[in-house]
């Protein structure tokens, strides 16, 4: 019987099972870890076109989702009024702002400029009461006067 000469074979040392071959990725993760590095990405290696290999709209969704981010924090910590998150939420989708950093830098700009308006309102306010009372005062200085003009004629 065939299978029985083969066992024979087979204990007899004529027939060995061959190891399996080895399939090393040696190679494989040292060349990606150099690419890690930016090897290997020069021109020349490059097959596929720019917005192919890496396509600016991901880039506008990433740097939405991280403005946008910014707004809502800023919102909700009560550092930005909703006046002021819609208006920069509108100037964030029209493509003002390249980066976050740029972003926080318009904000502190326009609360300063916030705060500075409603600092020259107060002023002004003040500034109009203080020449209302003094217009009244003149008033009633004139209005002295002529009272005492009057009954020094009569």
């Amino acid at each position: 019987n065939s299978r029985q000469n083969f066992r024979k074979l087979i204990k007899d040392g004529y027939v060995i099972r061959k190891p399996n071959k080895i399939h090393s990725r040696a190679r494989v993760n040292k060349r990606v870890e150099a690419k890690r590095k930016g090897r290997h990405m020069g021109h020349g290696k490059r097959r596929g076109t720019r917005e192919a290999r890496f396509p600016s709209k991901i880039i506008w969704m990433r740097r939405m989702r991280v403005l946008r981010r910014l707004l809502k924090k800023y919102r909700e910590s009560d550092k930005i009024d909703k006046h002021l998150y819609h208006t920069l939420y509108l100037k964030v989708k029209g493509n003002e702002f390249k980066n976050k950093r740029v972003l926080m830098e318009h904000i502190h700009h326009e609360k300063s400029e916030i705060a500075r308006a409603k600092q020259l309102q107060k002023e002004g306010e003040y500034r109009r009461a203080r020449a209302a009372a003094k217009r009244e005062r003149l008033a009633k200085r004139e209005a002295e006067k002529q009272k005492k003009l009057l009954a020094g004629t009569a």
